[in-house]
């Protein structure tokens, strides 16, 4: 089982719950907890049992980014090569939630900022409560929008212009303008039971199929349409010949509902 020291960790069934938790603190992140944030999302593929992942923050907030004191702070006194050292480790995240099977849904309340904002980014789906606001805020602290990834996730979510406005000014996105943006897939209250029920519909899906999916969301983005459609077929090639297709047909040659068990 896995166990966590620097956020709280929890499995309802098929289901990973990461909550991040210094609620005193809207949940900011520090070195360590970015460092088990990486390694947590690298072990994931050696736990077949967690099939979905929700992200979510502790009392009604997400996450406020890197704690001022505890990373900002000692930022402003390290060597290039200490520094490059952070911002390579940092990215490690969100590289780890890309490449992990699982897909990755955040629930999002309240301060969503700078690094919490690209942890919501890296997720495969975003839900939302009407009181969350997400705010790529690097500009305002002195540094580049270009932070864990952003320059080229954001405008693939949302779009060229209008990533380049949130990076450039650091403002604030609202619920139902990041609704309208596709930045957030839905905003509901409260919000962490829908993106549970989610989860569990996802976990009781086609598991190995939907790593795929996400496998192929991710590597399609650097190949032209026809290497691309190459890719697909031989991915539907290779889960052709997965149980879970033939429980598929199966079920609906019996007038059943598939019950898929993710091989």
């Amino acid at each position: 089982m896995m166990k966590a020291k620097h956020f709280l960790w929890r499995s309802e069934g098929k289901v990973g719950v990461i909550t991040l938790n210094r609620p005193d603190r809207k949940n900011p992140l520090t070195f360590d907890s970015y460092a088990e944030l990486r390694d947590f999302f690298r072990a994931l593929d050696r736990e077949p049992s967690i099939r979905t992942v929700v992200i979510t923050g502790e009392g009604g907030n997400f996450c406020s980014g890197g704690d001022v004191h505890e990373i900002i702070g000692p930022l402003t006194k390290m060597t290039m090569p200490e520094l490059l050292q952070f911002t390579r480790m940092t990215g490690d995240v969100v590289k780890a939630m890309r490449h992990c099977l699982q897909p990755v849904i955040a629930a999002i309340d309240g301060v969503c900022a700078g690094a919490g904002a690209i942890l919501a980014m890296a997720s495969d789906m975003r839900y939302a409560s009407p009181t969350a606001k997400a705010a790529f805020l690097f500009a305002r602290v002195g540094l580049a929008g270009c932070d864990m990834g952003a320059c080229t996730m954001l405008p693939r979510i949302i779009g060229q212009g209008r990533a380049s406005e949130l990076l450039y000014t650091g403002r604030s996105l609202a619920a139902e303008e990041g609704l309208a943006w596709g930045f957030y897939n839905k905003v509901v209250d409260p919000v962490l039971p829908a993106a549970m029920e989610l989860a569990q519909s996802l976990a009781s899906g086609p598991t190995a199929a939907h790593a795929m999916t996400k496998k192929m969301l991710h590597q399609e983005w650097n190949v032209g349409v026809d290497e691309a459609i190459e890719m697909e077929a031989q991915a539907q090639a290779i889960l052709m010949q997965n149980r879970d297709f033939r429980r598929a047909y199966e079920a609906f040659v019996a007038k059943k509902k598939p019950e898929f068990q993710g091989d």
